[in-house]
Parts: C-alpha cells; sequence; structure tokens
C-alpha cells in the first residue's frame, strides 16, 4: 500500500489537522500540517478549526492538546510514552513533596514546577498546589518568578534541566536520592529524572571534535548532563538550537547534541551529531506512516482508535499549570 497517498486521501476527505513534532521520523514529519515543539503544537493546535487533532509525538504531547483544547478530538497514532515522563507519577510527586516535608519545608512553602514532559496526572497534581509548567525555553523566566514567592522550587521530573538552569542562575541546587540533598540548604530542589538521549552525550564526544576541527561550535540541549552544558559554546530549546545553528555562517561547523532526526534536517553540511551512538528518541520513532494512515482509517470507517481523554478534574487542574506558564512566558 502507498501510505503517503492513503493519508493524503484521508487529509482532503476528513476534518483533521496532522500535527508533528521535530523528532518525528522524517516520512512522518513531512505529512504534518503543523510542525514545531510540544507546546508551540498545542498552542498551534488549539486555533485550528478541524474536529480532530492527529498528534504525532509522544503521550504528554497529546494530553497538552487536550487540556488546552478540550472541545477538540484528539488522536495518536501512536500512543508513545516519553520514557522521562513515565520516570515519574502522582505518586512519585506526592513523595517528594513529602520528602521536603520531612526535611522540615512545610507544604505551602513549596513552589512545584514541572516540566512540561511530564504525565497530564503530574501537571494536575502541580496545578492544584499553585505551581507552573515550563518548558526547555522558559524555564529561566519561570524559575525566576518562582523564586519570587519566596518558596522552595520543586522541580520535576528533569534533574538537567533544573540543574543547569540553577548554574545558570546562581543558584544552589540538589537532587533528591543523589547524595546529600537538603532542602533548606537549596533553591531548587530537583526530581531524579532524566532524558535517556540526551545523556549519550559526553565529554569524550566535546573533546573528539573539538581535536578535529578546532573551530567548530558546540551546540546542546539543557537536558544534557550539566557537564556537558558548562563545556557547550550554546546551550538551548529544540527550537532555539534551530534558531542558533540557522543564523551560523554555513561555513562555520557545529556538532549539537540533541535527538539525531532533528540535527539530520538542520542543514546540509557542516552539521555533525555530538555521539559515537546514533541519539535517537526510541518513543519518538515508534510513529510510523502505517500507525498514521490507520489512525486515519479508523475516523473515517467511525470507530476512531488511540483517543485522548481525560476526567475534567484531571484537565481543568493541568490546564491551572499551564495557563500560569503562558500567562508569564
Amino acid at each position: 500500500m502507498d501510505y503517503k497517498k492513503e493519508i493524503q486521501r484521508l487529509k482532503e476527505k476528513l476534518d483533521v489537522t496532522i500535527v508533528a513534532h521535530y523528532y518525528q521520523r522524517d516520512e512522518v514529519f513531512e505529512m504534518g500540517d503543523i510542525v514545531g515543539d510540544s507546546l508551540e503544537l498545542a498552542k498551534r493546535a488549539k486555533k485550528v478549526d478541524s474536529e480532530w487533532i492527529i498528534f504525532c509525538g509522544v503521550g504528554f504531547m497529546g494530553q497538552s492538546v487536550k487540556v488546552l483544547s478540550p472541545h477538540k478530538r484528539v488522536a495518536m497514532p501512536k500512543l508513545a510514552c516519553c520514557a522521562m515522563a513515565r520516570m515519574i507519577d502522582a505518586v512519585y510527586f506526592d513523595d517528594s513533596v513529602k520528602y521536603m516535608e520531612d526535611h522540615g519545608i512545610a507544604k505551602e512553602d513549596i513552589l512545584p514546577i514541572t516540566y512540561i514532559n511530564s504525565d497530564v496526572a503530574v501537571k494536575a497534581k502541580v496545578g492544584e498546589m499553585g505551581g507552573l509548567v515550563c518548558t526547555s525555553s522558559n524555564a529561566f523566566k519561570i524559575i525566576e518568578r518562582g523564586l519570587q514567592s519566596g518558596k522552595k522550587i520543586l522541580f520535576v521530573p528533569d534533574r538537567c534541566l533544573g540543574q543547569n538552569f540553577a548554574n545558570s542562575m546562581g543558584l544552589k541546587s540538589c537532587v533528591i536520592g543523589e547524595g546529600e540533598c537538603d532542602p533548606k540548604e537549596a533553591d531548587i530542589i530537583c526530581f531524579n529524572g532524566f532524558c535517556s538521549v540526551h545523556q549519550y552525550f559526553t565529554l569524550d564526544d566535546i573533546e573528539f571534535y573539538r581535536e578535529r576541527y578546532p573551530d567548530i561550535k558546540i551546540a546542546v540541549h539543557p537536558e544534557c548532563d550539566p557537564k556537558i552544558v558548562e563545556a557547550a559554546d550554546f546551550s538551548g530549546s529544540t527550537s532555539q538550537l534551530i534558531k542558533y545553528i540557522s543564523e551560523l555562517d554555513p561555513e562555520q561547523k557545529v556538532a549539537v547534541g540533541t535527538e539525531y532526526n532533528l540535527v539530520n534536517r538542520l542543514r546540509p553540511k557542516n552539521t555533525y551529531v555530538l555521539s559515537s551512538t546514533k541519539p535517537e528518541c526510541p518513543t519518538m520513532n515508534e510513529t510510523t506512516l502505517e500507525d498514521l494512515y490507520k489512525v486515519l482509517k479508523s475516523i473515517e470507517d467511525g470507530e476512531p482508535i488511540n483517543e485522548i481523554e481525560l476526567d475534567e478534574d484531571t484537565r481543568k487542574y493541568a490546564a491551572l499549570a499551564l495557563e500560569r506558564m503562558m500567562e508569564i512566558s
């Protein structure tokens, strides 16, 4: 079967908009009517008139669309789950709050901030406590505003993102479960989660490229280990990396520490993957053209599959956390 041809036919027939994250396979990415970062996609999807949003990405992204656009029907070709998002659930979140309480921090003195790479149940817990969501592009602004409350920041689930922004702001951070983590002595208390893809990059990789190309630029995502971010020339979110690299002289060599599919599309020459191992996100790469065809065909047949549905309480509190972020950023 020619899946591309069938997908185009179904797109023309059905009241759907296909959105695709930057990390998707090339052939899936090319099918997107809207492409971008996770939050950018959720915000742009909110503005389209289509009855159905077909989200090519991972679970928390489809959830975010449904949170912000409860009147729309949202389905995913593959119900893939981000590994980082799976590292924390509502129980682990409650345990983290209790850890801080056990170390002398009252619950009302804790301001939780969750990275957008988290399940909707965690976002709802954060929203119910008066907290916010952040992305890698606005985390600095969100944390800065959070600190104005005078409360301790509980940052979940990505320890690297929390540590990197603490370092960039001259703040002290600690990681629950990693060494001595005294919440009273730290400004930002991080949950011990991480992105498996962004752990691929090492100082040896940076040294290899600097020795081979002395004038090379190293650009990495802030989900990388703090040692990698410190050694890089630039650190930024997916959209910030794209902008930074697009503005370089075409002859300027750059090694990029983020997901392979994005790096591979950045520009035709002088762009290298900062790893000897292919840093490909396994869950982002689960979605295939066949999956996209099947979810569209199921809608045509009147028996939709993989539809995102949320209970109203969870959606309401998760929406609060997302809306607080958007008011600031």
